[in-house]
């Protein structure tokens, strides 16, 4: 009989565990974990805390109990696994209630810790009212500081998943709440002129949003409060009021009654380090294709490994649920004699900010560049449905590829409604092996409520081979204030388009439709650089003005997508 034990109930560990048992009745399959809860939603805590998931309860997907009785998993929470012993293939484990330890003998081990919320040594940061978030306990602690602090202002530092989540769920309650990132962006997985619309819809929303700020340190106020005192209470009931005073790096102080850190998260390695085994370069425990560590009897998935990248195939650390619950699966394959590999994480991920949706697959721009890699980029403004039907939300859409081979590399998508769709069927494009000349072919579903004729992805598949084919020079939006005395702006919107000064300083306009007509105003020594709202009037403009023997650009994306990476 196989004895597979499992450290962390939670996603790839919980998945493992029903997997496991669903291929065989004859393992004894033994899942530890730390905490009081296994297989809990973590992703849902922000949602509790903002008051849209109303029920706790709901965020419990199985107890040991049920896991018991549907999977004759032995669940044992509240145990700690201190250390692992190779030779003799054993865990120590620690009971965290009555201090009690034991050790229990595995044929295959599998590791599912995690990762853990980083929290620099800023000074002051230790202190009753500054919390973190992954799991449970965490949620419960900042819930109860929220009632008994009477909490008014809330800060959040790091504008990442967690970040963004819980400056909505703060803001859901009623509670001003001021935003840190310390990077130009929040939402590092898509690129700075993306997160432009997150930007503005955050301030929009009121959001003290504080962009390349980073907090410097931390000082606690203690307030004792003793509730009810002339009423005879004891001193059982009183609790601990105060607020943070915040020194911030640009040497400003800001007042705040609770402090959530969400800078990321880090890899659960330790026990993996003190059992020999090896660590990635990046600092997540080393896999095979197969989710063996460099021990074979050992796996390990989840946010705690280093895994393989779909695009690139180097390693990268994704801290994300779906590939921690197909690794988990594909981990109690392998143990019961199956050969399952992985074929790689594309790091497809959506966030919620406020009406907003941002999303996105594969690599984005500041890693191309990182890693050397090859690029192109195009940018689409379009409706999430037929224009004419009520309820069209603009959705903006950017695609990287390869400029030679038409490979995709990545691609980003905002807006109110329709993001989700139109990154999942990218993700499933990229996984496929498909190129943007075959984006072209994709036949979508389209009746007016839901989609257009020409869907965001095949019109982006569109601009994106033009430019293949030398149908399109584009120039794109960090390239505009670099322009030489040699080129010319050419605006091809309607005036009244340009109100507000809503253009670029110095520029020609000349509206597409008037074109042909005054086409002898534009000087043929100099390069045209023509630019609309979002792109597609200016495409219009460039194949007449090339036809007639100018030498063009056309700003891809147009004034819109410009704009924005100012945000």
């Amino acid at each position: 009989m196989t004895k597979i034990v499992i450290i962390g109930g939670v996603a790839g560990g919980a998945s493992a565990a029903a997997r496991a048992r669903r291929l065989s009745e004859d393992a004894q399959i033994i899942m530890f974990e730390r905490g009081p809860f296994v297989s809990f939603a973590n992703c849902g805590l922000p949602y509790h805390i903002g008051g849209e998931i109303e029920q706790r309860s709901k965020l419990l997907l199985q107890t040991p109990e049920s896991f018991l009785a549907r999977f004759n998993v032995d669940v044992r929470v509240m145990n700690e696994v201190m250390s692992i012993n190779r030779h003799d293939k054993t865990v120590c484990v620690k009971n965290l209630l009555d201090g009690s330890e034991y050790h229990e003998h595995y044929d295959f081990l599998l590791l599912s810790p995690g990762a853990g919320p980083v929290v620099p040594p800023i000074p002051g940061v230790n202190n009753p009212l500054t919390h973190s978030l992954r799991n449970i306990p965490d949620m419960d602690k900042i819930i109860q500081t929220i009632k008994m602090n009477n909490v008014e202002h809330a800060t959040v530092v790091g504008g990442g998943f967690i970040g963004l989540e819980m400056m909505e769920a703060f803001h859901q309650l009623g509670i001003k709440t001021t935003l840190l990132e310390l990077s130009d962006q929040v939402m590092a997985p898509v690129d700075k002129e993306m997160a432009g619309f997150a930007h503005e819809e955050i301030r929009n929303q009121g959001i003290d949003l504080r962009l390349e700020t980073a907090l410097s340190s931390v000082e606690y106020i203690e307030e004792t409060s003793v509730a009810n005192l002339d009423s005879g209470e004891s001193n059982e009931h009183q609790h601990i009021n105060g607020h943070l005073t915040l020194t911030l790096s640009n040497d400003e102080q800001l007042s705040t009654d609770i402090l959530i850190m969400a800078i990321g998260v880090r890899p659960e390695i330790q026990l993996a380090q003190q059992a020999g085994l090896q660590i990635g370069a990046l600092g997540g425990i080393y896999t095979n294709e197969m989710m063996q560590t460099s021990d074979p009897s050992i796996y390990a998935v989840g946010d705690a490994i280093e895994e393989k990248d779909f695009v690139t195939g180097t390693q990268t650390l994704v801290p994300l649920a779906g590939p921690a619950n197909r690794q988990g699966r594909m981990a109690a394959d392998n143990m019961l004699g199956r050969h399952e590999k992985y074929q790689g994480t594309q790091g497809t991920a959506i966030c919620k900010i406020f009406d907003l949706a941002v999303a996105s697959t594969g690599k984005n721009e500041k890693q191309l560049k990182r890693d050397n890699v090859p690029y192109e980029k195009v940018y689409v403004h379009t409706a999430s449905h037929a224009s004419y039907y009520p309820g069209a939300e603009i959705v903006s859409f950017k695609l990287l590829f390869d400029p030679h081979t038409g490979k995709i590399l990545g691609a980003q998508a905002v807006g109110k409604d329709g993001v989700d769709k139109r990154i999942d069927i990218m993700a499933v494009a990229q996984r496929a092996g498909m190129t943007v000349e075959q984006l072209q072919h994709l036949e979508l579903t389209y009746a007016p409520p839901y989609g257009s004729a020409k869907d965001v992805i095949n019109q982006a598949a569109f601009v994106a081979n033009n430019i293949i084919k030398g149908d399109a020079t584009p120039i794109h939006y960090d390239e505009i204030d670099n322009l030489t005395e040699h080129q010319l702006l050419l605006d091809v919107r309607n005036p009244g388009e340009r109100e507000n000064d809503n253009h670029f300083e110095g520029d020609v306009n000349i509206p597409v439709d008037q074109l042909r007509q005054r086409i002898n105003e534009l000087p043929k020594d100099k390069e045209i650089i023509i630019y609309c709202q979002v792109g597609l009037r200016g495409n219009v403009a460039y194949r007449q003005l090339v036809n007639h023997g100018f030498k063009a650009r056309n700003l891809i994306g147009g004034y819109r997508t410009f704009q924005f990476s100012k945000k």
